[in-house]
């Protein structure tokens, strides 16, 4: 039986990332830093790791998308695109943590691994994993806290912590272990290797999870209100 092959797709942050990999092999793989310009750059980057790796479209299994959380605009950017590309090709799909990719960015650290991002003024989005230096398993759900309530959850865990994400740096000490730039950020085959150990879906079954409401939405309830 041949391996899955799957498109991975992250636009949760301030990269775009773009894998095709199958269960042993990253085929290919393409991550810019965009910032804030995804909708511009994923479908040229998909084209092009694609292209690269030897496959079209519906050669692949199926895509993994980043479901949340990350940026608004971003993951709906996302999440649309391989809603609409399933939908054509009648292929299933999954949406995947981004804190949980992100902790398999580092799954060769043995003991536990924080992926934390930016959210808003002090809040961070924050998920608490442990790896064996393979598999890496969850701890915690993925949530929204103040800085200094994580540091505070942090406090009780034993041994090195190895932090990823955004907000790594805001996270310093000397049991903390802050992943390199190569890999402190999303990457999309990160977002694969969870996905084989899932199962996939339809794409209308596909949501992101933002964990906070969006500026609209409070600024409708504060108006609503007054």
């Amino acid at each position: 039986m041949n391996d899955l092959t799957l498109l991975g797709i992250d636009t949760s942050g301030k990269t775009a990332s773009v894998a095709v990999c199958d269960e042993n092999t990253v085929l290919a793989q393409n991550t810019v830093y965009t910032k804030l310009t995804h909708s511009q750059v994923i479908l040229p980057i998909c084209k092009d790791v694609l292209k690269n790796a030897g496959l079209e479209l519906p050669d692949v299994d199926g895509i993994a998308v980043s479901a949340g959380p990350g940026s608004y605009t971003g993951l709906r950017i996302g999440i649309a695109a391989v809603k609409a590309i399933c939908f054509a090709l009648n292929k299933p799909c999954i949406g995947i943590s981004t804190l949980e990719a992100l902790a398999n960015n580092v799954s060769f650290h043995r003991g536990t691994i924080c992926a934390v991002m930016t959210a808003r003024l002090d809040l961070v989005y924050c998920a608490v994993f442990r790896s064996d230096g393979k598999t890496v398993t969850r701890v915690t759900e993925d949530g929204i806290l103040p800085l200094e309530e994580l540091l505070n959850l942090l406090e009780t865990e034993s041994g090195d912590i190895a932090v990823v994400g955004d907000a790594a740096d805001k996270i310093a000490g000397e049991r903390f272990i802050t992943a390199p730039p190569h890999l402190k950020l999303q990457l999309a085959s990160s977002l694969c290797a969870v996905a084989f150990g899932k199962k996939l879906g339809a794409p209308d079954e596909l949501e992101a999870a933002y964990l906070q409401i969006t500026k609209a939405e409070k600024d409708r309830i504060q108006a609503e209100q007054n």
